[in-house]
């Protein structure tokens, strides 16, 4: 089992930045691709970003690609995603997961592991 719980979600003006983590604990963090994923108001969840767990290599969706930027600390156990140039389109509720998998994925059914979520609002 990981229990992941994120944080650094909260309320900013568009053009404005936010760090999300997301600290995990359980079962061995560096054996896991981590993933990012939102869910605005009445929409799907949609894939964010995803990190390799030893190649950190990285994958993400088109419309985060230039703004936002995920990475891990393995020793911390926790994955990092800061948010620049943030837009009220972004606003959603910001989930961390795991995936006990060695290929990146932005397919929400391959992860086994979820956060509780945090919030992102970002005003015009």
């Amino acid at each position: 089992q990981v229990q992941l719980v994120e944080s650094g979600g909260g309320l900013v003006q568009a053009g404005g930045s936010l760090r999300l983590s997301c600290v995990a604990s359980g079962r061995t963090f560096s054996r896991n691709i981590m993933g990012w994923f939102r869910q605005a108001p009445g929409k799907e969840r949609e894939f964010v970003a995803t990190i390799h767990c030893r190649t950190f290599s990285t994958y993400y969706t088109d419309s985060g690609k230039s703004r936002f930027t995920i990475s891990r600390d393995n020793a911390k156990h926790t994955v990092y995603l800061p948010m620049n140039s943030l837009k009220p389109e972004d606003t959603a509720v910001y989930y961390c997961a795991a995936a006990d998998q060695s290929a990146l994925t932005p397919r929400g059914t391959d992860y086994n592991y979820w956060g509780p979520g945090t919030q992102v609002t970002v005003s015009s």
